[in-house]
């Protein structure tokens, strides 16, 4: 599908994310207080305006946004703007991810762990000037509890919550229904109460009727059109400081190589590709003066997903899936003639590594790879072994048919903006043409819809994953299903299956670090098993910015990681203009480092100090 950010939810091939959360088994109790000293806590020097006017940060993505309403946004593009637009409970350090505040100053669960209370700070303040509580926080979560629209995309982070209530206008208390390990993980924006209850239907507001939208975050989007742009200016009353330059522009681009050009001609400050630029891209782009390519270790995947019976939650079959793809002969046999090899070193050429696991070997905790006998490797000749079990042999002609006497076809859906996409398609139409198997590449500029309608066979796709990753995780239980036929819903491609439900249901509540990772280990391994997607590949983050409109920049993680799509709004809220007279150390190339000290962690019950470790993306989906 779509690029999402795991919340993100996360967008599909842009999707929402986060690690080790909790250190320490049996706490009867944890506070985190914040408020050390730190580079973050003080407001940014903010920059000198030119004489010509104000200074303009534009970024350059190859993605439409899909929603402006953060309860139905899943998008990688989406997800991101509402980082900068919206509050969380809590953040991630951009140096390595571990927990922060946000709107919440501190934690602490009960001794039982069914009950969690939040400290809201008092300094958060509407963009409206209204100040932020407690209260807003409770509406939003007890929304999406009670709101179908509302739930769209965030459901299962609510799912096990029994009831939320704020006593206090610094007071948040969320009841749940059992211990639930990710509560200082939970990527829901904040949204304004006074704001939002004024809307009929969830499902179809789209918070794109009036502006400025009202927020609390870094920056207040003053301006929107469809699939041209979105603007957003500084919010000044931001409680760590407004943004230095005067203004952040998301312009989308259809043509990849068109943003790449724009940003050699000076006509843009930054560019991501969707979600990365390809390796002839970033070559052309090194030799470019004053433009700075990085290239790190990145939070995404890129699958290759099947069809497995597009169904409802309650059973009510829809789609045209191709019937074959429910023997799992046949998928693996697909999987089998894939040489990810030769995909990493000639379409990634290099930027990139061999897929494995669910989980990308950036989130060592949570990394995982198939041993030996379990790793479907590239092997032709299994694969041909496999349909022919499976009772599609070749006939005369070198077709593979089935006992109906019909051809096994396919089709595929691709991005028609990304060139990656058609490149391995290429390589799918000649592998599986080997074997017999015909197959129909339809790249589309929207892939949601029939996506969404269960009309297609495979599909590329990918998620951006949070240093957490039960979001992703949560993407494929039974219960991300669709209500009817064709809605927008979680799930990435419907998968059902009650074995994986009962094992994240197992995760989800353990507090123990060493045996959540080892439950997320094989949640990951049933998914390799059943074999309705496949991990194709790691790819890096490549992306380019001019160093003549921006000095220094925010990666996350700081020693090398990814600018675009972050689990925070640390890169563009950190982005110094380069003519600001800011003498301060901006950091290495690969951007600026930030170090946080955040607080600490008081384990009541042991009497021990531990760190609290949060997700990393879905962001967003796609």
């Amino acid at each position: 599908m779509d690029t999402r950010d795991q919340q993100a939810p996360p967008p599909r091939r842009g999707i929402r994310r986060r690690a080790r959360l909790l250190c320490g088994a049996g706490a009867a109790a944890l506070t985190l207080t914040a408020g050390l000293a730190s580079p973050l806590n003080p407001a940014p020097e903010q920059a000198q305006a030119d004489s010509d006017g104000k200074k303009t940060l534009t970024v350059a993505v190859a993605q439409s946004v899909d929603s402006l309403s953060p309860f139905l946004a899943q998008r990688l593009v989406s997800t991101s703007i509402h980082r900068l637009m919206y509050e969380y409970l809590t953040n991630y350090d951009p140096k390595d991810n571990h927990t922060v505040p946000g709107l919440a100053t501190a934690w602490k669960p009960s001794a039982d762990k069914l009950t969690w209370t939040f400290t809201i700070r008092k300094n958060s303040k509407w963009s409206d000037g209204k100040r932020a509580t407690a209260e807003d926080a409770a509406w939003t979560f007890n929304k999406i509890m009670t709101d179908e629209g509302a739930a769209t995309i965030s459901a299962s982070y609510v799912a096990n919550f029994k009831k939320v209530t704020a006593p206090s206008p610094d007071k948040l208390v969320v009841e749940l229904k059992k211990p639930q390990a990710t509560m200082t993980a939970i990527d829901v924006p904040i949204v304004p109460k006074h704001e939002w209850d004024k809307v009929e239907d969830f499902s179809k507001f789209g918070n794109d009727e009036k502006f400025p939208i009202v927020g609390n975050g870094p920056f207040v989007l003053t301006g929107y059109k469809k699939d041209k742009f979105v603007k957003l200016e500084p919010n000044k009353s931001f409680w760590r400081g407004a943004p230095k330059f005067d203004e952040l522009v998301f312009k989308t681009y259809k043509d990849q190589d068109a943003a790449v050009a724009a940003l050699k001609k000076g006509e843009v400050s930054f560019v991501a590709g969707q979600p990365s630029l390809t390796p002839a891209q970033a070559a052309d782009l090194k030799n470019a003066p004053n433009v700075k390519v990085n290239d790190a270790p990145g939070r995404r995947f890129f699958a290759l997903a099947t069809n497995p019976g597009a169904r409802t939650k309650d059973g009510k079959k829809f789609g045209n899936g191709h019937p074959a793809l429910l023997d799992q002969k046949v998928r693996q046999a697909l999987f089998l003639s894939i040489d990810r090899k030769k995909i990493v070193d000639k379409v990634f050429q290099g930027h990139a590594v061999e897929g494995e696991g669910y989980i990308p070997p950036r989130f060592s905790d949570y990394f995982w790879k198939p041993g030996a006998d379990q790793k479907l490797a590239h092997d032709p000749k299994k694969a041909a072994q496999l349909l022919d079990e499976a009772g599609y042999k070749k006939n005369g002609d070198g077709k593979r048919v089935g006992k109906d006497g019909k051809p096994l076809d396919f089709r595929i859906l691709c991005h028609a903006t990304d060139p990656i996409d058609k490149s391995i398609g290429n390589y799918l139409k000649e592998w599986w043409g080997d074997l017999g198997i015909g197959l129909e590449v339809q790249c589309l500029d929207n892939v949601t819809d029939p996506w969404y309608a269960g009309e297609y066979d495979l599909a590329f796709d990918g998620w951006s994953v949070n240093p957490d990753p039960d979001y992703v995780l949560s993407l494929h239980i039974c219960g991300a299903l669709p209500s009817k036929p064709g809605a927008t819903s979680p799930t990435d491609n419907f998968i059902c299956d009650k074995k994986y439900d009962d094992l994240y249901q197992k995760q989800q509540a353990e507090y123990d670090p060493a045996k959540r990772a080892d439950l997320v280990k094989q949640m990951q391994s049933r998914l390799y098993d059943t074999g309705y997607m496949n991990i194709i590949a790691y790819p890096n983050a490549v992306e380019a910015y001019r160093t003549d409109q921006i000095k220094s920049v925010t990666t996350m993680p700081s020693d090398a990681g990814n600018i675009y799509g972050q689990d925070g709004y640390w890169s563009w809220w950190s982005a110094v203009p380069a003519d600001s007279g800011d003498t301060s150390d901006g950091g290495s190339s690969a951007g600026v480092v930030i170090g946080i000290a955040a607080g600490v962690v008081l384990l009541l019950g042991a009497g021990a100090f531990v760190a609290l470790r949060r997700r990393s993306t879905a962001e967003e989906r796609e």
